[in-house]
């Protein structure tokens, strides 16, 4: 049997995964109305990781079977799931790490799916390394299944390196770092090639054949000697592994020599046999020196027979000159990587097959960012326009200038208006509403705050403990960390202070208009006590008569408006299920073209009657300006009413101002709601990463103290008599803060909030996903929400929503749509 030299594998850790699933699938995920549909699922997947992690140590080949279903089920998940937005904290030990007599194996943390496959991966390839090793090679089976494994093991490898270089931030763990990964990709099909040497001498190949052989395996095993000396790795093998590999590397070298003197000795090529088999034995030599060990042994008695019998002949018969250079022996690479397998297990079934794939979920969120910018645009003219319709005829006080107001002292359409007023809540509803509105934002002020204080304790307790501990403190810088959190903390605080000025637009603009909606809302008693009476009674001009006519082309324009908006708001296509029948082999969607083509036939026809309604309202201005210049001339009323018509006007305004208020105060309202969901669920993740640290302090202050301790003598040396008075008291190290978080400024969280998981442990490298926020129109926004486009999504940023309204100023929150994850 060959000697093979085997990969260790990864010590897991147990985890727990169902928490952070259910979490992240009833958020995000879930494609059934219940969340809990996937319970089963989630607990089985729990399971299966338990059985697979834990089966590789056992090294038989039914483990195999059990680890390969386990990693299948990843890349499924990974397909449905971003990795970086499973918060679950992975860990694992190095798989070259020995540990010492006080400690245990370093063990490295670290919250992604992507750590988790290929730690997964390591122990597959580990795992086939052990099964080739324990194969008969007396036998065809034997040596095939070897052959088999050891190369499919080279190819895991290979992609592990491969995925290794492709992390931004990479791996914590030595034992997947792209040099050490090479190397045992390199070994592993050394040992293949090896393999297929001991399959050619079974089978009682030619000559010819077997020294092609050996001379690949020699060349393979020269390879892994150049990568097993680099300086990143070479200080973590077994110290068998180099004088074995330079003792197989000069062996098989050897035996190429060898098996080709025999090829020379068939050709009566005497002096290149003496040759090739001189250098064969001092190859053979150097081969056990190497190694300390008897490779070959019953060649090495070949060799020494065949070249004294070759010397002989070669004396007495042929004399033959000996060459002092030959030529390179041909190679034949029968041993290759193999590629990774799309699935390793033949008996795979999908536990997550109904959940919908991730490269859909990525085409639905763009689809909803390219819905819900073509929305807010269309709806955002038609309101812009629709104001600006009201704030001309509010100027012109039209209609209430065309009423019959004869023995009448509040014309009817300002009566209307007031019962409008006085049913919708009046100016009370205002009122509260504007007193909660303070409460709201100071909540997330607090949270945001909080969550900075957090932040900036982790980053002082680290520091502190680097300038104390120098460069032993291995672990990375918080601010390295920290980038991405704090900068979505600096944009949610730009949002909340985008938000403020909204506020006080709406504020400004409800004290200007105060006294005209309480008018509104006391009755047309109120508004016929400070009422100017009317100095003439009706107005039956022909240019009067104009103007009701267009007044009504105004009212059915505005009645068209509200219609087109409720459509542009219903619009709905099933997305899921065409994305689903237009995925690629590869799982890909071309989401772009197929978002544009269903949007244009979609939402071309009420652009169309947008753009419509748009051009109308400009004929209709330009005919009521005219009309009302002649109104303005015909009628005999004008000069007596000046004070009163200015009053109707400012009533005109305060009742367009009443409804442009509230619902400015409901969308903000709605807003501060939103955005405490999603501060709320970025504190979380701030307080998970948070502990996360904590956790990993307090193992490196562990690990440290242990160390500190060994390294320390026994008990300390005595001083002599004459420095007793010299003594000084050693200061102490400085007490490591605490990273205790205070309660959170929002004690509870209403229904329908996140719910984080509680953290399991150590996660030094979080990321996390905010929630998506409810889809509604918010005309006022033009500062985007801060969003970044999901994996695989090419556009990096969003354009501004469109400004609100066009002659005036108006609140501007930030907006409603559903931001994509990071």
């Amino acid at each position: 049997m060959a000697e093979l030299i085997t990969v260790p594998h990864k010590k897991p850790a147990d985890v727990d995964v169902v928490g952070p699933l259910k979490n992240l699938f009833a958020a995000n995920y879930s494609s059934a109305d219940n969340p809990e549909d996937y319970t089963d699922q989630i607990n089985e997947f729990s399971k299966l990781r338990s059985n697979a992690v834990w089966r590789s140590i056992e090294k038989t080949e039914a483990s195999l079977e059990v680890i390969y279903g386990y990693y299948d089920q990843l890349c499924a998940l990974q397909e449905r799931i971003p990795a970086t937005e499973v918060q679950i904290p992975f860990k694992w030990k190095d798989a070259f790490n020995k540990g010492s007599l006080f400690g245990g194996r370093i063990s490295h943390t670290v919250n992604s799916l992507i750590f988790e496959k290929a730690c997964v991966m390591f122990n597959i390839a580990a795992l086939q390394s052990h099964v080739a090793a324990s194969q008969s090679l007396e036998n065809d089976d034997g040596l095939k299944l070897a052959a088999k494994l050891l190369q499919l093991s080279a190819g895991i490898f290979s992609a592990l390196k491969h995925l290794s270089s492709l992390q931004t931030q990479p791996f914590p763990s030595i034992d997947l770092h792209p040099d050490v990964l090479q190397t045992l990709s390199s070994l592993m099909l050394a040992q293949a090639q090896e393999i297929f040497v001991h399959k050619a001498l079974h089978d009682n190949m030619k000559d010819a054949i077997a020294a092609k052989l050996c001379a690949q395996a020699d060349e393979y095993y020269a390879e892994v000697m150049k990568h097993i000396q680099k300086e990143a790795c070479r200080n973590i093998w077994d110290s068998t592994w180099l004088p074995l590999i330079s003792g197989k590397q000069a062996a098989f070298h050897g035996l190429a020599e060898y098996f080709q003197s025999l090829v020379c000795k068939q050709n009566k090529s005497i002096g290149e046999e003496i040759a090739r088999l001189q250098k064969s034995m001092e190859l053979f030599k150097a081969a056990q020196s190497r190694s300390g060990k008897p490779l070959f042994q019953d060649f090495i008695g070949k060799v020494q027979r065949n070249l004294a019998e070759a010397e002989k002949d070669n004396n007495f018969i042929y004399h033959e000159r000996i060459p002092s250079n030959l030529e390179p022996i041909p190679k034949a690479a029968i041993a290759k990587i193999q590629p990774l397998p799309s699935k390793l297990s033949a008996k795979f079934k999908d536990i997550f097959e109904n959940l919908v794939p991730m490269s859909v979920h990525q085409a639905l969120a763009a689809y909803d960012v390219r819905k819900s910018e073509l929305v807010n645009t269309e709806i955002s003219k038609l309101r812009e326009n629709t104001q600006f319709l009201n704030s001309v005829l509010a100027s012109l006080n039209l209609p209430a200038a065309l009423e019959d107001t004869t023995g009448v002292a509040v014309p009817p359409s300002v009566i209307e208006k007031s019962q409008a007023v006085q049913a919708s809540g009046g100016i009370e509803k205002l009122d509260r509403m504007m007193r909660e509105l303070p409460d709201l934002l100071q909540r997330n002020k607090e949270i945001l705050d909080e969550t900075d204080r957090m932040l900036n304790e982790e980053r002082d307790a680290d520091n502190q403990l680097r300038s104390q501990f120098g460069e032993r403190w291995t672990r990375i810088d918080s601010d390295k960390l920290t980038t991405v959190l704090r900068s979505n903390a600096a944009k949610y605080r730009q949002i909340i202070d985008n938000a403020i000025s909204a506020d006080k637009i709406v504020r400004d603009k409800y004290e200007k208009n105060r006294n005209g909606m309480t008018l509104l809302s006391q009755g047309p008693a109120s508004i016929e006590a400070v009422l100017p009476a009317s100095a003439s009674g009706s107005c039956n001009s022909s240019a009067a008569s104009q103007l009701r006519a267009l007044m009504e082309e105004v009212e059915t324009m505005k009645a068209t408006r509200d219609v087109i908006e409720m459509e542009l708001k219903s619009a709905s296509t099933d997305m899921k299920a065409q994305f689903l029948n237009a995925l690629s082999e590869d799982g890909s969607i071309n989401e772009a073209s197929m978002s544009e083509e269903i949007l244009s036939q979609s939402y071309g026809p009420l652009k169309r009657q947008v753009q419509e309604t748009l051009s109308t309202q400009e004929s209709l201005l330009a005919q009521i300006q005219k009309a009302n210049t002649e109104f303005s001339k015909e009628k005999n009323c004008a000069q007596a009413a000046t004070q009163r018509e200015n009053m109707l006007k400012d009533i005109a305004a305060a009742y367009d101002t009443f409804y442009e208020l509230q619902r400015n105060l409901e969308e903000g309202t709605k807003f501060y709601n939103d955005l405490t969901a999603v501060l709320v669920t970025f504190q979380n993740k701030v307080s998970d990463f948070c502990f996360a640290r904590k956790t990993e302090k307090e193992e490196l202050l562990k690990d440290l103290t242990k160390s500190l301790g060994r390294d320390a003598p026994s008990s300390a040396p005595e001083a002599p008599a004459h420095h007793e008075a010299a003594k000084q008291t050693q200061p102490m190290p400085p007490a490591v803060p605490s990273s205790n978080s205070n309660t959170l400024p929002y004690p509870t969280m209403p229904q329908g909030m996140p719910q984080p998981y509680a953290p399991v442990g150590a996660a030094p490298y979080p990321t996390y996903a905010v929630p998506q926020m409810p889809q509604s129109y918010n005309p006022y926004a033009t500062l985007p929400y801060p969003r970044q486009p999901p994996p695989g999504y090419a556009p990096q940023g969003y354009p501004p929503q469109p400004g609100y309204p066009m002659q005036q100023q108006y609140p501007q929150y930030p907006p409603q749509q559903p931001p994509p994850q990071w």
